[in-house]
């Protein structure tokens, strides 16, 4: 490599990507590789898929920019009208960025508007304990996984963090299973109390945690009475469905699994499926025109933007046509099936858990007392190596157990995954951690 680049990865040995697939990458000396994990879990409808890309040029070639403040477009506007029909929230409205972390941004904004909008001076944000919400610095004060947030501490304390649904590590084993949804939801009272509850403008949360703590599921009634809550106390809910939105776990949105309907719902990742730099927070309508008739301060350059509107409409149509929603679920059942048969006896493997697409292997030092591998070990990094080695691609979280120690390897391949290709992907990742961990 020409030694230019300020590389996201401390490797200087990366492999050079040439070419895509499906669900396959080929990189320049012609290995394949089985995209276990769609990149960092963006890749939905797959490598290569020429709609996407002639959608993309179309409109380039038709007008590629315009300021949002100058001009609508009509792919922005058929974008937004198609996007909304599958919203779980009502006559959305959709504002779309470059991705997560703006989405993140914009979402917040849009809840601190909504309350000055209304005469009421709520700032204070409310997320959980080892969550993720983004990189920019109001995403990652909001964010509670602290190996990100340790080298900003400095910039960072405006929001609050609650306890988070974490059933393999439960915080309230004394009465784990029965009733963690309620007890959670008195945590986050408590959490709202303590910092005034006319202060708070919301709570944003993941339905399904992504990668900050690996695809974990929350028990049945969590969603129901946490939402109460924040009913109860005029806080807004905002559903960071970054990862987990457009068929990751075999629904549109994550929190369609427990008919939930937030005040603002964030979306990025799949929503180009990597195609374009794509994200959005989408609120409802009685948010929006609340927050219009305050005035809302805020925009970024290349939102509203034509050719990531034409690349994102592009994507709801593949995944309709391909019917790629159903195809997430069959295939996640598939693959959860094939890596509990793989690995559910490994000494190592404490946790296999998820939904649809979206699947973590929770490793540990000891599955008795669930007892992390030191981090100076680096056993996630280790497995993904070895899988690499193996040709498959997985997606690497740690920190989970303590905000220091946990390994995890998440799993989220594109949804247009074929069995044998399933089965071949648990196959791969059950060889890298058998070498890792023998």
């Amino acid at each position: 490599m020409s030694g230019h680049v300020f590389a996201r990865s401390p490797r200087a040995d990366l492999p050079v990507a040439a070419s895509g697939s499906g669900a396959e990458v080929v990189d320049a000396a012609g290995r394949r590789y089985l995209d276990g994990s769609g990149g960092a879990v963006v890749v939905g409808i797959g490598h290569g898929v020429t709609e996407v890309i002639d959608a993309i040029a179309a409109q380039a070639r038709q007008i590629a920019y315009v300021h949002g403040t100058a001009f609508t477009t009509a792919s922005v506007e058929a974008y937004a009208d198609e996007l909304a029909a599958v919203l779980p929230v009502p006559d959305a409205r959709v504002y779309p960025v470059s991705g997560g972390s703006e989405a993140v941004e914009t979402a917040m904004k849009m809840a601190r508007a909504y309350h000055l909008a209304r005469g009421e001076d709520r700032h204070v944000l409310v997320s959980r304990q080892g969550s993720y919400h983004g990189n920019t610095r109001a995403a990652l004060d909001v964010s509670g996984r602290a190996g990100l947030r340790a080298p900003y501490l400095p910039w960072l304390g405006a929001a609050r963090h609650t306890s988070t649904p974490y059933e393999y590590r439960c915080p309230f084993p004394d009465t784990h299973p029965v009733g963690c949804g309620a007890r959670h939801a008195a945590e986050l009272e408590r959490t709202i109390l303590a910092a005034g509850a006319g202060q708070v403008a919301a709570f944003i949360a993941e339905p399904v945690a992504g990668a900050a703590l690996g695809a974990c599921v929350p028990p049945e009634d969590y969603w129901p009475a946490v939402a109460e809550v924040c009913r109860r106390y005029g806080v807004l809910l905002i559903a960071d469905e970054v990862m987990t939105g457009f068929g990751r776990t075999a629904r549109w949105f994550a929190c369609e699994h427990w008919d939930v309907r937030p005040d603002i719902v964030v979306g990025a990742k799949g929503a180009a499926s990597g195609y374009w730099p794509l994200g959005f927070a989408a609120c409802t309508g009685t948010v929006h025109d609340t927050i219009v008739a305050g005035g809302f301060v805020h925009g970024f350059t290349n939102s509203h933007h034509p050719v990531g509107a034409a690349a994102g409409l592009a994507v709801l149509r593949v995944l309709r046509e391909r019917n790629l929603i159903a195809a997430a679920e069959t295939m996640g059942d598939r693959l959860d099936s094939a890596l509990h048969s793989e690995l559910a006896d490994h000494p190592a493997v404490g946790d296999i858990r998820g939904l649809g697409m979206l699947r973590g292997i929770e490793l540990v030092a000891d599955r008795v007392t669930r007892a992390p591998f030191a981090r100076d070990r680096r056993i996630t990094e280790q497995v993904v190596v070895a899988c690499a080695a193996e040709g498959a691609l997985v997606y690497s979280s740690t920190g989970g157990a303590d905000g220091r120690d946990g390994d995890l390897i998440l799993l989220g391949p594109p949804l247009v995954i074929t069995a044998d290709q399933v089965d071949e992907l648990a196959a791969r990742c059950g060889r890298a951690i058998r070498r890792v961990l023998p």
